[in-house]
């Protein structure tokens, strides 16, 4: 079941108005987050506080999935 992306953007990059290079949304909640080449990682943050391990690309047409459990693209 897909999930719907609570953001267009990384609340927590905002936050420390601080930019991003890519966006992941969790597969399981739909919490926005940037991804592991940004500086500030919120995406494995997000992983480490929630135990939710896949994100897929925020990305219009991207089916690109990673899981953080076992560090691959599912």
């Amino acid at each position: 079941m897909p999930v719907t992306p609570r953001s267009e953007r990384c609340p927590a990059c905002q936050a420390l108005d601080a930019t991003w290079t890519r966006l992941r949304v969790c597969l399981n909640c739909g919490w926005v987050a940037c991804s592991d080449d940004s500086p500030h990682q919120h995406g494995r943050a997000h992983y480490l506080e929630t135990d939710h391990p896949v994100v897929g690309a925020l990305e219009p047409g991207s089916t690109w999935k990673w899981c953080y459990v076992h560090r691959r693209e599912v």
